[in-house]
């Protein structure tokens, strides 16, 4: 009886169909699949397995029985390794699994980040979808971070006389990589690389290789370019980055309101390239707010030419902000943006978003309204120069400038002085440093800028126009992005009221604090030599501010709700928030799309990520910069302050410059040293003496690592009588001297029996 034909008859089994099979299903092409796709059974097994091995040994096929592929062929979805950059400071990529034999050499994939979900770094492992550019390229799309960087390291490399050598680390936490002849990959004595720790030895230093050669250690700016690597900070605009910012023409006037006869004035630092904010003031002439002015902040219209999904906008929203280094700039959007069209240049036509407020005679702002216009400033001042100006000091700014723009400004900013005392918002009093470099990029000083009114001018109207985006925004019902700054946690807050009670002050309850609170217990010190210790205290007891589409208020600035709209230039949550008033006041086409709007939960979270990474990478260039500096003067003596307490030892600050050495805890005396937590100090449990956090003391520095940016000191004060601290540290000590004391008196009854 003949068998009855199936309906879908399965193809010939040939060298050809196969081959064909394997490049319509990739990712589905083990053994199995084969075998059922062609209806293999019994003794035709063997035929199969015949033809994939002389397929193999002909160099046409690749891979496993697990999964068969054409030699040098890639997977729609496969794990990567994210190795190295390209020159324009784009992520590359490789196969995690690559066999150079069968498939020739391994390729390098540009990564496309995946903000929504999670962005790749270097040497992390990623799923990742292979996607064909418009060139044909291949792009790697992220999918998820499979594994978190582990084995890639930012140091220099220093050469061995035969080949190889060693890898210094840049970060303190990490060890010596040891990289053997061949694996240097062309870097040569003294460079900063980037290497891959392959395997860790049992004994020994662990092996790796050289992955990427960033550039000589002994430039100016490698410092910067340490921090830029080692926290992942994109640096270089792609290509296409660059060709849309340069395609951008200026704003025109259709859709806009004509300001370019408002007296706007910018006034900025004087090393200022970009003024993203510019502002005016003038009597109210309305009856019925006697005393009251009208203040105007214009800020930089960069939604003008930052569209939504554009590359410009992506490259934005990946920066997060723009970071700021003593010897350089890592600029959020391209110098043709930042600098050029949204710089709101003297004497130049220039788009921006207005927000125009009326100012009561008690100072509180009554109301505010919101515009797109063309503005033009009238004068470029730095904040020295417009101090001078309204001081009478010898200057160069023009009266008409002084007396029709500044006075009228100043008289504004006396006003809404009285409403923020009145708002009482935290009142910490921390100088800030500023880093003078010479012209080899070397540390020449440190210094503490004067705070001027003309400061704080700026600081109070920019407050003033964000609350106005906040509220409009929030009365519009528009999503938007706030700023917020939550109230200190309760375990904060009781490690803050342990410490109090050293000095004798008591904190009010938890569920009642307010900044003035705060501001209550400052002023209490304030001249006293426990001043700056207290500030220190109470500001490290504070929440980090943060971006959230959900608003829980600013406690820090006691406001209710506050969001960042002044500048749009160098803050991609400030673009956002544009964006929003655009749409909600119907100000034009490139507003905040409703695709962005769903993703505002992420977006918030990614800049609020770039905001702390910014922070950290320029804390740690400091700490390098002046380590190189100091690193000529160990053995040299320096009074400094204990900024941190810990139980390893103390943190000293040097004041002249801005940076701190440590003190291990065993080689402060001969006696044992115990933490006091709560009290922040260290107490000697004989003598009952020691050291608290905000002592000046004398030191000496004995070891400086300018790579990693540390320093060592030897303390040379001598520790002092310190406050009982708390009782439950006393406790402690009395409990563990009692248990002493006991263990003592039962050895020497077993000595008597014995």
């Amino acid at each position: 009886m003949a068998r009855k034909q199936s309906r879908t008859e399965a193809p010939e089994l040939s060298r050809d169909a196969v081959l064909r099979f394997i490049a319509d299903n990739p990712g589905r092409s083990s053994k199995r699949d084969i075998a059922k796709a062609f209806d293999i059974k019994g003794d035709r097994r063997v035929a199969l397995k015949d033809l994939i091995a002389d397929l193999q040994a002909e160099g046409v096929l690749a891979g496993t029985r697990k999964c068969f592929k054409r030699p040098g062929q890639l997977p729609p979805v496969t794990v990567l390794e994210v190795r190295s950059r390209d020159r324009d400071g784009g992520l590359l990529a490789e196969p995690a699994e690559w066999n150079e034999d069968e498939d020739g050499e391994r390729p390098r994939l540009l990564v496309r980040q995946n903000p929504k979900t999670q962005t790749a770094g270097l040497g992390e492992r990623i799923l990742a979808k292979i996607d064909d550019a418009e060139d044909g390229t291949k792009i790697a799309a992220v999918i998820r971070v499979l594994q978190k960087s582990r084995g890639l390291m930012l140091g220099v490399f220093r050469a061995e006389k035969h080949g190889g050598g060693r890898v210094e680390p840049v970060e303190r936490k990490q060890n010596e990589i040891l990289i053997r002849p061949g694996d240097e990959n062309g870097a040569k004595d003294g460079d900063l690389v980037e290497a891959d720790m392959a395997k860790q030895r049992r004994i020994g230093l662990p092996v790796g290789k050289v992955i990427e050669v960033v550039g000589s250690a002994q430039s100016e700016r490698a410092i910067s370019a340490i921090a830029l690597h080692a926290h992942g900070i994109p640096h270089i605009f792609p290509d296409g980055v660059h060709k849309e910012a340069e395609d951008a023409r200026p704003a025109i006037m259709a859709g806009r309101e004509d300001w370019r006869s408002v007296p706007l004035v910018t006034i900025d630092p004087p090393d200022a390239k970009d003024h993203d904010d510019a502002v005016h003031a003038l009597v109210d002439d309305d009856p019925k707010n006697p005393g009251g002015m009208v203040v105007t902040v214009a800020i930089a219209d960069v939604a003008a030419y930052v569209r939504t999904a554009s590359k410009l906008d992506d490259e934005a929203k990946l920066r997060g902000n723009s970071v700021y280094f003593p010897d350089r700039v890592v600029p959020m959007l391209p110098e043709r943006i930042s600098n050029d069209l949204c710089s709101l240049k003297e004497g130049v036509d220039r788009p921006a978003m207005a927000v125009r407020m009326v100012i009561g005679g008690d100072g509180r702002k009554r109301s505010h309204s919101f515009h797109r216009i063309m503005m033009k400033s009238r004068a470029k001042l730095a904040y020295e120069e417009a101090q001078a100006a309204i001081d009478g000091t010898p200057n160069e700014v023009p009266a008409e400038v002084t007396e029709g723009m500044l006075r009228p400004l100043w008289a504004a900013y006396r006003l809404v002085s009285q409403a923020r005392d009145e708002r009482a918002p935290l009142a910490l009093d921390l100088p800030e440093r500023k880093i003078k470099l010479d012209e080899s990029g070397r540390v020449s000083k440190v210094v503490v800028p004067e705070r001027l009114d003309a400061h704080r001018l700026i600081e109070e109207f920019m407050i003033l126009a964000n609350v106005a985006a906040a509220e409009t925004l929030e009365n519009k019902r528009q999503a938007l992005i706030y700023r917020v700054h939550d109230a200190p946690s309760l375990a904060k807050l009781e490690s803050l009221r342990e410490f109090l009670k050293t000095l004798e002050i008591s904190l009010a309850k938890s569920g009642s604090l307010r900044p003035s609170h705060f501001n209550g217990i400052l002023t209490k010190v304030k001249g006293t030599e426990n001043e700056s210790l207290v500030n220190e205290v109470v500001l490290r007891s504070q929440s980090q501010a943060v971006y959230e589409p959900d608003n829980i208020g600013h406690f820090g600035l006691n406001l209710a709700r506050y969001a960042h709209f002044t500048s749009p230039i160098r803050r991609y949550a400030d673009l956002i928030v544009h964006r929003a008033l655009i749409t909600a006041l119907n100000l034009g086409d490139d507003g905040l799309t409703k695709e962005a709007e769903a993703d505002l939960v992420e977006t918030a979270e990614a800049i609020s990520q770039a905001e702390r990474r910014a922070m950290a990478a320029e804390r740690d260039t400091v700490d390098r910069l002046i380590a190189h500096f100091l690193a000529d003067q160990v053995g040299e003596d320096f009074t400094g302050r204990i900024a941190g307490v810990t139980k390893a030892g103390l943190f000293v600050a040097l004041p002249t410059y801005g940076a701190d050495g440590f003190v291990p805890i065993s080689t402060l005396g001969k006696e044992f040293f115990r933490f006091d937590e709560a009290a922040r100090m260290v107490v000697g449990e004989r003598s009952s003496r020691g050291y608290r956090l905000g002592d000046t003391v004398e030191v000496r520095i004995v070891e400086v690592a300018p790579l990693t940016g540390s320093m060592q000191f030897e303390m040379l004060t001598e520790p002092r009588k310190l406050p009982r601290g708390t009782q439950s540290f006393h406790k402690s000590h009395k409990s563990t001297r009692n248990h002493r004391r006991s263990t003592k008196n039962t050895a020497a009854k077993v000595r008597k029996r014995r």
